[in-house]
């Protein structure tokens, strides 16, 4: 069994006894994920990625997340939706993208598919209209220029996660909508 190295602020006359005792390893651990909960949410295998990091054994890893989760301070499920609302309203994300990134952060697809179910297909729609309008409003439009800014535009969107043809449709509307407004 593996145990990470004792922690500099603690006394070290105390030998290893006590590093081996599970409930201060437990206790250890739990101040661990206390500490990168203060910083932001994380879900369940994020913590327990960072105590596989510290070197602490996966039952004692089990039993404080366990502990986390029935006191309500580890919750994929909520984890899921505010990082969906979150990322959706302040980065523009769509949901190919935002499934991808709470993939990455260990949740799982059922979590995924119903955090993604509470997306409205036309408050995407609108996500994504709303992203081509500002950059739009940044970009010099001449004739010859459309298929550049065209290509350029979905390309954003795809990155963000959007579909290519809701992408392609909401560019060509939005682009003959501020050629429009251009020219008033």
């Amino acid at each position: 069994m593996f145990c990470p190295p004792q922690s500099t602020s603690e006394p070290s006359d105390q030998g290893d006894e006590q590093t081996q005792d599970p409930r201060k390893r437990e206790e250890q651990a739990k101040n661990v994920c206390l500490r990168l909960l203060t910083v932001r949410a994380r879900t369940r295998a994020e913590l327990e990625e960072q105590l596989t990091k510290r070197g602490y054994p996966d039952e004692v890893s089990a039993t404080v997340l366990d502990r986390l989760t029935d006191v309500g301070l580890v919750d994929d499920e909520d984890f899921a939706e505010q990082w969906v609302r979150s990322r959706h309203a302040n980065a523009g994300k769509g949901k190919r993208a935002l499934a991808v990134e709470l993939r990455k952060k260990g949740v799982d697809n059922e979590v995924i598919d119903a955090a993604l179910a509470d997306l409205d297909p036309a408050a995407e729609r609108q996500r994504a209209e709303q992203l081509v309008r500002d950059k739009l409003r940044r970009e010099r439009l001449n004739d010859d220029d459309e298929m550049k800014v065209t290509r350029r535009l979905v390309g954003m969107l795809a990155r963000r996660g959007y579909g290519q043809s809701m992408a392609l449709d909401v560019v060509r509307v939005e682009l003959a909508g501020e050629r429009e407004r251009r020219r008033v």
